[in-house]
This record gives structure tokens, C-alpha cells and sequence, in this order.
């Protein structure tokens, strides 16, 4: 038992520093971490749709082999232009950010006259729908400063995520010394 906890430690440890690090280097170097995720997803992209290609080829005689053929084609498509345009790429992200903010706030301000709530929960839908709409129009009108944002938002999150998990790895330590 000591010895799974003690292999858990280490985990929240190494994940944590891991986490905080990386939160610092997208808060110091925004730029270059959009590109570092821009590159990330292209190689998964095409490494992905090859793989679902390959297994719609090789699975021709079932059905549905024809969409996973052309989820991989589209993956490897995907993957190609985030590789060759990464800009291209990072815009048309905060581009999809910014419309699923928008149409998500549309909907929570319809939510209360769909769905039964009290006037405080409606409030708070409502109010949320309009800070989703407005965040998203503010993204899509400055896209360098939406992409910015977004990183230094990925940034703060791994450093919180990070803080978390030392503190996890603090406190098996002292649930290993109990058990001890």
C-alpha cells in the first residue's frame, strides 16, 4: 500500500512541476506556446486521420468504413494546413472559440423561457449568456489579442492544475507517514 501511494506522489509531484512550468513559459512566451499547440495538433491530426484511414482500408467489408475513410482524410487534411499555415490554423481556432461562445450565449438567454427556473437561476443564465456573447464578439473583433488571451488563459489554468497537484502530493505524503 505505501508503495502505490509513494508511486502516486511522485505522479502529483512530477505533474504538478510539469503543469507549473508550463503555465509560466505560456505567460512569458505566448507566441511561441500558440505555436508549440498549433504544431502539437497538426502532427496529431495526420497521425491520427493516417491510423483511421488505414483501418477503414482495412475493414472495407463492414459497414461504415467509408466515414472513418473520410474522417481520416479530413484529418490528415486538417493536420497538413496547421502544419504548412500554422497562423491560418490559430485564427480559425479563435474563429470556432468565438462562434461557440456566441451561439452558447445565445442559448442560455433562451434557456429560462425553454425551461422552468427560478428568477435568480433565469438572472444568472441570462447574465451568462450575455458575458458569453460579448466574449465572444471581443475575441472575433481583436483576433491577436483573442489568441493571446486564450494562451494566457491555457497558462494560468496549468499553474492552478499544477498548485493543485503538489499540494496532492503533499498531502499523500503525510497520509503515507500515517500509515507508516
Amino acid at each position: 500500500m505505501q508503495q502505490l501511494i509513494s508511486n502516486y506522489r511522485t505522479m502529483f509531484l512530477v505533474r504538478g512541476i510539469a503543469a507549473v512550468l508550463f503555465g509560466i513559459i505560456a505567460l512569458v512566451w505566448p507566441k511561441m506556446t500558440l505555436s508549440a499547440l498549433v504544431l502539437v495538433f497538426g502532427v496529431f491530426a495526420v497521425i491520427s486521420g493516417i491510423t483511421a484511414v488505414a483501418a477503414a482500408l482495412r475493414n472495407t467489408e463492414f459497414p461504415g468504413w467509408g466515414f472513418l475513410l473520410f474522417e481520416g482524410i479530413l484529418g490528415i487534411l486538417a493536420g497538413a494546413i496547421a502544419l504548412a499555415w500554422p497562423g491560418i490554423t490559430a485564427l480559425a481556432f479563435l474563429y470556432l472559440l468565438a462562434f461557440w461562445a456566441i451561439l452558447t450565449g445565445i442559448l442560455e438567454v433562451v434557456a429560462p423561457l425553454s425551461f422552468p427556473m427560478s428568477g435568480g437561476r433565469a438572472a444568472l443564465s441570462v447574465l451568462a449568456g450575455l458575458v458569453s456573447i460579448i466574449f465572444g464578439i471581443v475575441i472575433a473583433a481583436q483576433p491577436s489579442s483573442g489568441l493571446l488571451a486564450v494562451v494566457w488563459l491555457i497558462g494560468v489554468y496549468a499553474i492552478v492544475f499544477g498548485v493543485m497537484y503538489i499540494v496532492a502530493y503533499f498531502e499523500a505524503r503525510s497520509l503515507a507517514s500515517s500509515l507508516a
